[in-house]
């Protein structure tokens, strides 16, 4: 009796410490800021996206649908230029699905408004913009002065999935990882599509792992934006002020940084804390870059500044990097 009495109470004890593998807890850190810019130029445009192609930091806007930017951050600046990289005529309506009446008519009456782009990505092949508006991908080669449609498209398969419910809550991220593009779906559910060259309709689509210690404060859980580095899938979930790195083909997250008392810090805070929210992610060797989309409402310490805001954050210190 006596010994079984002990391994029963040596069971109790095990079962408290012992979390198997797959409850294992996600390190959620604090953000460690690098470096923060002003991005002149950026006022009225709404900066949604953001990566690195061939070492440069490329950008698009919302409200910028014939354009796409160039960011040249240095370390040590406290604002970085806003640069047209390249401009070109913005595809058509698409012929080959439907086309609501709103966004048909956004088209005609405002050309700035009509992409709604929301990312960009690239490969040796050129730049590939998602446009929200229509949750499709323009492609500009090297030399192109127009962009083309891929024929790739997913509105429908996706509303049928239960995602893309919300107007301008819909495709919101895109990353190239390999052949795959993978694209954000916002909100409301957000969810992950992967894009394989010869899916045509979308049929790929994720649920995000959820990660115990973020704080969506009540708010929708969302996705954003998308980056693709050393194999793995970064995903900025703009209402907990995360960014996570996620396995690609798992997607649990490996670990993630919030980074809430920047972006609400009194040197950088917005007057309105429903804008200047997390848009655009890039991420190489030199650490997390996020861009803030302050919808035009300007910053508390400085209600006349209007521009958007460039954060470099730090790798956290248990993966190793140095950044």
């Amino acid at each position: 009796m006596f010994r079984f009495d002990v391994a029963r109470h040596l069971a109790k004890v095990l079962a408290v410490f012992w979390v198997p593998a797959c409850f294992a807890v996600t390190p959620v850190t604090e953000a460690r800021l690098l470096n923060a810019w002003w991005i002149d130029g950026s006022e009225g445009l709404d900066i949604s996206g953001l990566s690195f192609c061939d070492g440069e930091l490329l950008a698009v806007a919302d409200k910028s649908s014939e354009q796409f930017f160039a960011l040249s951050p240095e370390g040590g600046a406290d604002t970085v230029k806003l640069r047209v990289k390249a401009g070109f005529s913005r595809p058509p309506l698409p012929d080959d699905q439907p086309v609501s009446v709103k966004v048909r008519a956004l088209h005609y009456a405002s050309t700035p408004l009509s992409m709604d782009f929301e990312g960009i990505t690239c490969d040796e092949q050129g730049i590939y913009l998602l446009s929200e508006r229509h949750n499709r991908i323009a492609w500009l080669g090297a030399s192109a002065s127009t962009a083309k449609w891929l024929p790739q498209r997913w509105s429908e398969t996706a509303r049928k999935q239960g995602y893309l419910q919300l107007f301008n809550a819909e495709s919101e991220g895109l990353v190239k990882a390999g052949s795959d593009f993978w694209v954000a779906l916002e909100r409301n559910p957000r969810g992950l599509l992967r894009i394989k060259p010869d899916d045509r309709d979308g049929g790929d689509y994720f649920q995000v792992p959820a990660v115990a210690g973020l704080d969506f404060r009540g708010r929708s859980e969302d996705l954003t934006a998308l980056a693709y580095h050393n194999g793995a899938l970064f995903t900025l979930e703009r209402n907990a002020f995360a960014v996570c790195e996620r396995d690609i083909g798992t997607l649990e997250a490996h670990w993630c940084i919030h980074y809430r008392e920047v972006e609400e810090g009194a040197q950088y805070v917005y007057q309105e804390t429903r804008f200047g929210k997390g848009e655009g992610l890039a991420v190489n060797d030199e650490g997390i870059f996020v861009v803030l989309d302050n919808n035009g409402v300007g910053r508390a310490a400085a209600p006349d500044d209007r521009r958007g805001l460039l954060l470099q954050l730090a790798f956290p210190a248990h993966t190793g990097s140095n950044r």
